[in-house]
């Protein structure tokens, strides 16, 4: 922190959520105007937790006014760090400090904390880089990670539809959870984004993801009618999908786009990316976007080929007590 700046840093769970509420709506704008994503579920969501005093955290006090916040969230021995995100206060040093300062606290305790063998984030909102050398510094290992985007003015025609014949597209039901979660775990088996994300290594965690995504809410409000899914005719197993969710109202997001590694190379990819880009359009959004890791190069061309472009990038950081795996 600069000097003679004195902030106090204290347990969120001491805060009633209206306490917060500048430092949300002033991070509500920051995603609106740089991700064209609407931030007010996600700040009805943070307000609840708030109010019922069980958000694990840190928020910075200056001059009696909270500036900043950051939080994480437990699962069984690992922790994912949620958000971090602060504003200038009366006398406090730039939001940039504040952010290090909280995010120096939160690491300190995951790190000491002897239940918490792992630690994720993925810091969706702050440029890739921004962060990254208070995670290298706690011994995090960082991931560059790519938000894409594409503009669908001019995508009018019906999506393609050219699969192999033994193969059929079909619209997500509800009863898809527990074979998707099979098939995410197949489909990320020695993936860049299961070192990233362990629930990806297993059919518990695949479908714990599946989850927060389809029911839950956890990125956007999903979108069933942009959400397809490629089955085998005989076998009728899953063997691709795209899940889309709404993320405001002018724009889409893909949550999650896999394919089983048997029925690769056959354009499966490209007919989902269609099919989901189409229906998106259909329901009034002005675009789609998704995120890929860029180590992922295989990915990233085909996103670039469907007329993606990168108009973001952020960090992933993991951490494992034993060492990175």
């Amino acid at each position: 922190m600069a000097s003679g700046v004195s902030i106090e840093i204290l347990d969120l769970r001491h805060f009633a959520a209206p306490m917060l509420r500048p430092v949300l709506d002033a991070e509500g704008e920051v995603w609106k105007n740089r991700l064209h994503w609407d931030y007010r579920p996600s700040v009805k969501l943070l307000m609840q937790y708030l109010d019922s005093h069980m958000l694990p955290g840190y928020g910075a006090v200056d001059a009696g006014q909270v500036t900043g916040y950051a939080f994480c969230v437990y699962e069984e021995s690992k922790a994912v760090v949620g958000d971090v995100f602060a504003m200038p206060g009366p006398g406090s040093g730039s939001a940039f400090e504040i952010e290090e300062t909280l995010l120096k606290h939160l690491l300190e305790t995951l790190l000491n904390s002897p239940h918490v063998d792992r630690v994720e984030s993925q810091l969706l909102l702050h440029p890739a880089g921004t962060h990254a050398g208070a995670f290298r510094k706690n011994g995090f290992e960082i991931f560059r990670r790519l938000f894409m985007v594409q503009q669908l003015e001019g995508h009018w025609g019906p999506p393609r539809a050219d699969l192999p014949q033994e193969l059929e597209l079909r619209p997500w039901r509800d009863e898809d959870l527990t074979a998707a979660g099979r098939l995410i775990c197949v489909a990320y088996g020695n993936h860049p984004d299961s070192l990233i994300n362990d629930q990806y290594r297993s059919v518990h965690g695949s479908q714990r993801f599946l989850h927060n995504i389809v029911r839950y809410s956890g990125c956007g409000a999903f979108s069933a009618p942009c959400s397809h899914v490629v089955v085998d005719r005989a076998s009728r197993e899953i063997v691709a999908l795209v899940l889309g969710s709404r993320v405001s109202p002018q724009s889409g997001h893909i949550t999650q786009l896999c394919v089983h590694p048997r029925y690769r190379r056959k354009g499966l990819a490209r007919v989902l990316l269609s099919t989901a880009a189409f229906h998106f359009l259909r329901l009034g959004a002005a675009e789609i976007s998704l995120t890929v890791t860029e180590a992922n190069g295989e990915a990233v061309e085909l996103y670039r080929t469907e007329g993606y472009e990168t108009a973001h990038t952020f960090d992933a950081a993991v951490w494992e007590r034993d060492g990175f795996v």
